[in-house]
């Protein structure tokens, strides 16, 4: 099969043949119909998370089930599915207690003196989050996807595993915004402008989307931002003070820098919630000081993948896309080839779309 080959830090991904192994056990072999490049892989090309090479990214996918292994129950031939980065036990203290992004099991590689499911010129290629989605095959456990219904379209369906996951599950399971609130979103990406939506789907009175690209703040106010701000035009932290008329309930930091966490706890209201949804780079440190953020009772959440329970969350938020409630088509904002996966992330390094979403012939 074709894939994109990450074989080290800062340097073009390659486009070559890797052989695949066929499915055993629990295992199922996906045909992969689109993935969406997500700022997540970026910060594994750009080193600024580890990861062993040669390995293959993309962890936002869907597909259609090809063959399935002699242990798998869960899916056949012809499903089409989304898939999740790791896969969940659903076995695990987390899994039974309904908090399976926490899962204690979530490994599921073959064993050492296996074939391994991945490998290029009879080396093993490394499995990024159990999927590699940039590939035209997917080799995965059957946990680590989730069964769709097929009216819903592939290409759109590939951004909801892990961007609109995240950001409406950083509303829904982590903040838990309640009508009414005030919420300000701080980076409107692909994660972040989820984060809109469903501050808007949860009744949300205010909605202050934050962000330097203009193209962005546009993109918000067309998803439900009642607000805008740009950092670089004006005082961050007065203007949502102004707005929300002493400080927010919620403030969701979208964009993973730390500079824009700190403010966010300067931005809350006595009692506020700062939830932590972007991924900065590793050994990125927030400060605070306690004693003005203890006596007023704000807290701090961390936030992975929206919390998200991938068998409950992912239909559910197909349905809301269905129904009419949830608006996808406009996040998808390039769709490319294989070839063009390097353009793909430099237009993401600039900001200039939302997600970049590969189609495979």
């Amino acid at each position: 099969m074709r894939a994109a080959v990450m074989h080290a830090v800062n340097a073009p991904i390659v486009v070559e043949d890797v052989d695949i192994a066929d499915p055993g056990g629990r295992e199922v072999l996906i045909k992969s119909v689109a993935s969406g490049l997500c700022h997540s892989d970026l910060l594994f090309l750009r080193g600024e998370w580890d990861h062993p090479v040669p390995t293959i990214l993309g962890h936002e996918v869907a597909g259609v089930v090809e063959a399935v292994g002699d242990e798998v129950d869960y899916l056949q031939p012809g499903d089409h599915v989304i898939g999740c980065a790791g896969g969940p036990c659903y076995k695990c203290r987390y899994c039974i207690v309904g908090r399976p992004i926490l899962c204690e099991g979530r490994h599921h590689d073959r064993s050492t003196g296996e074939q391994p499911r991945l490998s290029l010129g009879g080396v093993p290629v490394h499995q990024y989050g159990q999927l590699s989605a940039f590939a035209e095959h997917m080799l995965v456990h059957e946990n680590a996807t989730v069964k769709i219904s097929a009216d819903m379209p592939l290409d759109i369906a590939a951004i909801v595993g892990c961007g609109v996951a995240t950001g409406l599950g950083a509303v829904f399971n982590t903040a838990q915004v309640i009508p009414g609130a005030t919420v300000v979103v701080t980076g409107c990406g692909g994660v972040g402008l989820n984060c809109v939506q469903g501050a808007r789907i949860a009744g949300a009175s205010v909605i202050v989307a934050v962000d330097i690209v203009p193209s962005k703040l546009e993109r918000a106010l067309a998803l439900g931002a009642t607000h805008v701000v740009n950092p670089q035009q004006d005082d961050l932290v007065a203007e949502v003070f102004e707005i929300t008329a002493g400080g927010a309930d919620y403030v969701l930091e979208a964009a993973g820098i730390n500079t824009l966490a700190q403010q966010g706890i300067e931005m809350l209201r006595p009692g506020g919630v700062l939830t932590l949804v972007g991924l900065p780079p590793q050994g990125t440190n927030i400060v605070f000081e306690p004693a003005t953020f203890t006596p007023a009772e704000k807290s701090i959440r961390g936030c992975s993948v929206g919390s998200l329970r991938p068998r409950v969350d992912i239909p559910r938020y197909i349905q809301m896309y269905m129904s009419g409630r949830l608006e996808l088509d406009s996040l998808v904002s390039a769709r490319i080839s294989l070839d063009e996966i390097n353009a793909g992330f430099e237009a993401m390094e600039r900001g200039e779309v939302a997600r970049s979403v590969i189609v495979f012939d």
